[in-house]
């Protein structure tokens, strides 16, 4: 019921953090009860001091650290799309979401959604509409530009699987089914996961290590370890706050000119 007391919402805090609900995933219960209230006009109880200590006093005792995936980085991903048979439906459509994932620096969520019609060519590769994304609940849109590469092009990977599986509209990533047929389903986010940690097994790294949020996070490591600039990553990555990739930057700069270099 709606206003909520900040008595039940720390109560329901406490209870969802003695379930092993992480920090993270207890922001975003806040943020929709704040929303909610909101929505209907009301003051909301997540303001109240009661909420806001209890929800401070669950990440002292459970920390704020997440549990964060490995990223599959560029020397990964060419391992992880090196066993996969191209000539086969589920290889060519594992191999082109391995590398458009990667390359796009999607979410799971944005990559099953893409569709035919979203892909705009031009000559130095594609741009590829995103109609709603996890930061754009609008659904005003987004463009991510895809750039052509030499050995383990994202675009020909793509172009292959289209023309192997014969879709000419509607979603780009399916269900491929026993004997290779092609359905009409679109894969889901989890999938994703699946085939990243499918492919990393194959490459002999572990499963659990990987996610998908490895393609996206694969990618902003590897730009950082290029040293590409903060703006430029933003563009693929579309992020908001410059903060959020900067974490990127600063991992893959932590040994450089350290301070006890020579020391021993």
């Amino acid at each position: 019921p709606l206003p909520a007391r900040p008595e039940t919402v720390a109560m329901f805090l406490s209870s969802e953090a003695d379930q092993g609900k992480s920090p993270a995933t207890l922001r975003r219960r806040l943020a929709a009860i704040r929303l909610a209230h909101r929505m209907a006009d009301l003051e909301s109880p997540t303001n109240s001091e009661l909420v806001k200590g209890t929800f401070a006093g669950i990440r002292r005792v459970h920390g704020t650290v997440p549990n964060a995936k490995e990223p599959a980085i560029a020397e990964r991903i060419r391992a992880m799309v090196d066993p996969i048979d191209r000539d086969t439906p589920a290889g060519a459509r594992d191999r082109a979401l391995l590398l458009f994932g990667f390359s796009g620096a999607f979410r799971r969520s944005e990559l099953v959604s893409i569709q035919v019609d979203d892909l705009e060519r031009k000559e130095q590769g594609l741009i590829v509409s995103i109609r709603k994304s996890k930061t754009d609940q609008e659904g005003v849109g987004d463009m991510v530009p895809i750039i052509q590469a030499d050995h383990y092009c994202p675009i020909q990977a793509l172009d292959h699987w289209l023309k192997l599986s014969a879709i000419e509209s509607g979603p780009i990533f399916r269900r491929v089914y026993k004997g290779g047929k092609v359905g009409t389903t679109v894969l889901s986010a989890y999938s994703v996961a699946l085939i990243v940690k499918k492919w990393a097994t194959q490459a002999g790294l572990k499963a659990d290590d990987f996610a998908g949020h490895s393609l996206r996070s694969g990618f902003l490591t590897s730009a950082a370890m290029n040293r590409a600039s903060l703006f430029k990553m933003m563009e693929v990555s579309r992020h908001k706050d410059p903060k959020t990739v900067m974490q990127y930057i600063k991992k893959s700069e932590l040994f450089d000119d350290h301070a006890g270099e020579g020391l021993l």
